[in-house]
């Protein structure tokens, strides 16, 4: 007898070894429909794989998340053999899935083309409706090794050769197409289904290494339905839509050049809006209860190895040399030169907490290839903080942070935050004990603050655990900003102290925060979440008065000037041009309020208000539209 325990911690006994298939089929046909792999202690494996001896078993149905990693994992195989099919004599190396979709990596003299994808992708749908079994089969190094040599496969031949002694080998067969795979995978291509695409094109190299050969890589998406694959495919279009680089151009926000590559040349409209997000992030921090620092940019590199980030971020660092043969470095964070405002002179248990804020600007060696607009750079600056408290203040200084956190990204129009909790890292300071408090502290405060969270295993920073804030946007993309992290180390390391209520010296617990991240990337997850529409609080000009015809301009200036002795951020438009060209230039640049002034408005009084996107204006009363203008751009909070 097989005694089969169920997720659910039902038992299920069959007589003799049964397959993750016939379990399924045992407990339902609809499971049995869906299922795509099996868990076998935590094991993933084929649905023919078969249990001989009591385990453990889920079944990994498709609609899980990792049924539809398998997918997309099975695509890239369908894949590999609809190119070989159509493509004789192109070598195939490796095709893992990634998010949203999945690649494969193509070694061929010609190049592909994006217009070989329909041929590629009709091929791959003919291998669907084909409905291939897939097999695992195990072979000898030496066979698998000569397998793909005759095959004219050297790269997979390479890799076989290459792999540890002991370790398996396995391929799949997909009918006549064989690849080395360690699985699982579906029961048949048939399985699959057909809701994949094919996306783009780029270039690799063989084992990530420039001095090998150069490898054709081909992306592709594929989803569990064709409703997701649609959703998907709007999503990508929206994103394209609101990309902040494009509507950056369109709004004269900002721009980035060769020359400063990584930093941004941010233009009058684009630093208007940068001051005013943090006009309103200083007023929430004073209101918070913290105090505002400025450290050096240049630390000597000793400070840098007290603290442990010298071992950890070396490789991101700028550095220079002074006159003394000192190495200097440019800080990539706040963290440390805190720390030694902390320590100047005697701290008692009594100043306790102590938060400290600063917009740090920072700078780090990101690669090239990484950075992104405004998401990605080199030079930026934190909205950073560090609270120095006592361990029995964790909880109550956590759930204040968490407060502040959630009302500012309210203000900001984020309502959808979901919170994740990253525990130790592999590689990471400080004794296990330290960082068995620190969890626990943290656990307790986020549960205390009243937030669900999931757990993101060994994601914490190297000297304490941590709280991620990811934000959804208007198209459901996630943006990891804010963090909250519990640090016994950093204080120990660069012997930071108060003096306790018994009078003897103590550690102070650190608890590094911050809520947008970097002023940079909020800006670029702004501009997209809001498409560039920005609410009129942030918008850089808020108001543009246009005259209709010349007859207009003096009425004009009067409006602009009692819309700036409002407070409002405003432009005036006297161009000898057609008002409908005047607001349709305005509403590219994203302008919220086109107030339209003419004869008519002059004598009444009046302006002819136009909201962006709206399709008609309303005639309002100027000291009226000034009331509900000036109302609805104060700045929240």
């Amino acid at each position: 007898m097989v005694a089969i325990t169920l997720p659910d911690g039902s038992v299920r006994e069959y007589d003799g070894a049964v397959s993750g298939a016939d379990i399924a089929a045992s407990i339902g046909p609809g499971l049995a429909k869906a299922a795509v792999i099996v868990k076998i202690d935590g094991v993933a494996r084929d649905l023919a794989h078969l249990v001989d001896c009591d385990a453990a078993v889920e079944i990994v149905t498709r609609d899980s998340d990792a049924g539809l990693a398998l997918l997309r994992h099975d695509c890239a195989h369908v894949l590999a053999q609809a190119v070989q099919e159509l493509f004789p004599g192109t070598q195939i190396t490796f095709g893992p899935a990634i998010e949203d979709g999945f690649y494969y990596d193509f070694h061929r003299k010609e190049p592909f083309s994006p217009d070989d994808f329909a041929a590629i992708e009709e091929r791959m749908a003919q291998i669907v409706d084909r409905d291939e079994t897939i097999i695992r089969e195990v072979w000898t190094r030496a066979d698998a090794t000569r397998f793909f040599e005759e095959a004219g496969e050297t790269f997979k031949a390479e890799h076989v050769a290459g792999l540890p002694d002991g370790v398996e080998i396995t391929l799949y067969r997909q009918g006549d197409w064989i690849d080395l795979c360690t699985g699982p995978h579906l029961p048949s291509t048939g399985r699959l289904g057909k809701s994949f695409k094919l996306m783009k094109l780029a270039g690799a190299y063989w084992r990530g290494d420039p001095a090998k050969p150069q490898l054709q890589r081909v992306y592709g998406t594929c989803w569990r339905t064709d409703k997701e694959l649609r959703a998907y495919l709007h999503r990508l279009e929206e994103a394209e839509k609101r990309d902040h680089r494009r509507l950056g151009r369109e709004m004269d926000l900002f721009h980035i050049q060769e020359e400063a590559v990584g930093s941004i040349f941010w233009h009058p409209k684009g630093w208007t809006l940068y001051r005013t997000c943090e006009t309103y992030m200083r007023r929430r921090l004073e209101a918070g209860g913290y105090d505002e620092v400025k450290t050096p940019q240049l630390i000597d590199r000793g400070l840098w190895e007290r603290s442990g980030h010298w071992e950890k971020f070396r490789e991101h660092m700028f550095t220079v040399d002074d006159e003394h043969d000192r190495v200097l470095a440019l800080k990539p964070m706040n963290c440390p030169g805190h720390v030694q405002i902390f320590r100047q002179g005697i701290t008692s248990y009594r100043d306790l907490p102590i938060r400290m804020a600063e917009f740090g600007s920072c700078h780090r060696n990101e690669p090239s290839g990484a950075l992104h607009g405004l998401m990605r750079v080199r030079a930026f600056t934190q909205d950073d903080a560090h609270i120095f408290c006592t361990e029995d203040q964790i909880v109550s200084e956590t759930k204040r942070f968490c407060d502040l956190l959630m009302s500012i990204y309210r203000d900001f129009g984020f309502e959808d935050v979901v919170v994740k909790f990253s525990d130790r890292p592999e590689i990471r300071t400080g004794e296990d004990a330290v960082w068995d408090r620190a969890e626990r502290a943290l656990v307790e405060a986020t549960d205390a603050a009243g937030l669900p969270y999931t757990l993101n295993p060994g994601e914490g920073a190297f000297y304490g655990p941590k709280l991620e804030f990811v934000l959804r946007d208007t198209i459901g993309r996630e943006w990891q900003c804010g963090t909250l992290q519990v640090d016994f180390v950093l204080p120990e390391r660069l012997d930071a102290s108060y003096i306790g209520e018994d009078g003897a010296k103590h550690r102070p617990v650190m608890l590094h925060r911050a809520i947008l991240g970097s002023f940079e990337r909020f800006i670029g997850v702004l501009i997209e979440h809001y498409a560039g529409r920005l609410p009129l609080w942030l918008a850089p000009v808020q108001v543009v008065v246009a005259t209709i015809t010349s007859d207009g301009d003096e009425y004009a200036r009067e409006v602009a000037a009692a819309c700036k002795a409002a407070s409002l951020r405003i432009e005036c438009d006297l161009r000898n041009e057609k008002i409908n060209y005047k607001v349709r230039e305005h509403s590219l640049a994203k302008v919220p309020v086109i107030l339209v002034v003419g004869r008519r408005e002059a004598d009444e009084r009046s302006v002819a208000m136009r909201r962006l996107g709206g399709k008609k204006q309303e005639i309002v009363a100027l000291d009226d539209a000034l009331a509900r203008l000036a109302a609805e751009a104060a700045m929240p909070g």
